[in-house]
């Protein structure tokens, strides 16, 4: 009887308490967490850098690069993982590279593409990539083909109206989603590190906080450091891997790298998931040994 109470109890629930009508600002805060927002907002970051300050060697070059992704994406998932994965990792990732690539030749975007989603599917531990694969692709073309690539890193100019639509619509975004105080804690370390980068180095520091409004910084901050599938697991370990890929920032920038924080996340962002891994690894050695749990189905439930 008690069970047959709590069934008909639930099932009257929402018939007593109908929800309210959700009024136009709700609707609009609950879309954000629609999977095809974050494509629309790249692409948005794409088309005010291009049509205010030209950010783009040309749109046919971006093409090349988002084309290659999304079919290389299909292909080595179908192969690899027996199933049609989303494109809209894919076009995120094409994107990003035809955005903060650079060159004069054609090749170098669709080369960059094809190593960024292929590092998904072959540098894998565990099961997981360990590199977000735009920084991948893009550090990888830096080592190799320095000669014939670079990376964007102009600045927005002075359209302060620009930046602040990009940073409030992206903070809501990752807000959403449940990743902000990533962005934020990075953005807090670089700012209290630019000032230290001051004293060591006796810039102005206007000039040491300046990058973080450029463009590469926009999609490096709401993209590349709060991916969901290179970031570790807790809120707590999240925000230490955002400050630590600051400081790693600070210390290639104070040895004239101009491409420190592309090079910082692919120094400290696989190192956090291996440690991760090495932990739960950990964990579930010794639980196994008090439980008498497979050591794998002890790690699963680490996961969870």
């Amino acid at each position: 009887m008690k069970g047959q109470s709590t069934v008909v109890s639930e099932s009257a629930t929402p018939a007593l308490s109908a929800p309210l009508p959700a009024s136009g600002s709700q609707r609009a805060f609950a879309a954000l967490g629609n999977p095809f927002v974050p494509p629309l907002f790249i692409t948005l970051i794409l088309l005010v850098g291009n049509l205010s300050f030209g950010i783009l060697e040309s749109y046919w070059k971006t093409l090349l690069a988002i084309v290659p992704s999304v079919v290389a994406e299909m292909v080595l998932g179908r192969i690899f993982l027996r199933k049609w994965p989303h494109p809209v990792s894919a076009y995120i990732t094409g994107i990003s590279v035809g955005i903060l690539l650079r060159s004069p030749a054609f090749w170098p975007y669709a080369l960059c593409s094809l190593l960024s989603i292929t590092s998904k599917y072959v540098l894998r531990f565990r099961g997981r990539h360990i590199w977000n694969p735009s920084n991948f692709g893009i550090c990888a073309m830096l080592f190799l083909a320095s000669q014939s690539v670079a990376s964007l890193s102009i600045q927005w100019g002075n359209n302060l109206g620009s930046l602040l639509v990009i940073w409030v619509l992206g903070s809501v975004i990752l807000w959403r989603a449940r990743r902000f105080h990533i962005s934020l804690v990075y953005v807090l370390s670089f700012i209290a590190l630019s000032f230290l980068r001051t004293w060591i180095t006796g810039d102005p520091w206007q000039a040491e906080i300046a990058p973080i409004t450029g463009p590469m910084y926009q999609l490096f901050i709401f993209f590349m450091i709060t991916d969901p599938k290179t970031t570790v697991r807790s809120r707590t370990g999240q925000c230490i891997v955002a400050a630590a890929v600051a400081v790693v920032e600070m210390l290639l920038r104070l040895d004239s790298c101009i491409y420190a924080p592309l090079y910082a996340l692919f120094l400290v962002g696989p190192a956090a998931l291996l440690i991760e891994m090495f932990i739960d690894s950990r964990r579930a050695s010794i639980a196994h040994s008090a439980s008498g749990l497979s050591p794998e189905a002890v790690r699963s439930e680490c996961r969870s």
